[in-house]
């Protein structure tokens, strides 16, 4: 609804965890999952010259869609600091 990005790919876990302050140890195949997810999406979306992950977490990091969610960022270089 808003890419921050040329390439802007939202990865969404089927399980309901609000936000990363959320998970806990039973989460951590998952959490490990979500993060090699990315990297096959990014592979297929053909961001070989690198891209970023984000993942916001709570109203001061931006977070306003509480499932939790990872942002792929490419198609461009990416400054810092971010936001």
């Amino acid at each position: 609804m808003n890419p921050q990005a040329p390439v802007h790919i939202l990865v969404i876990p089927k399980e309901p965890i609000p936000k990363l302050a959320d998970a806990g140890d039973q989460h951590q195949a998952l959490m490990g999952h979500l993060l090699l997810t990315v990297k096959r999406v990014a592979e297929i979306a053909g961001l070989t010259n690198g891209y970023r992950v984000a993942i916001d977490n709570g109203a001061d990091g931006g977070q306003t869609v509480y499932h939790l969610h990872l942002h792929i960022l490419g198609g461009r270089q990416m400054t810092w600091p971010p936001g």
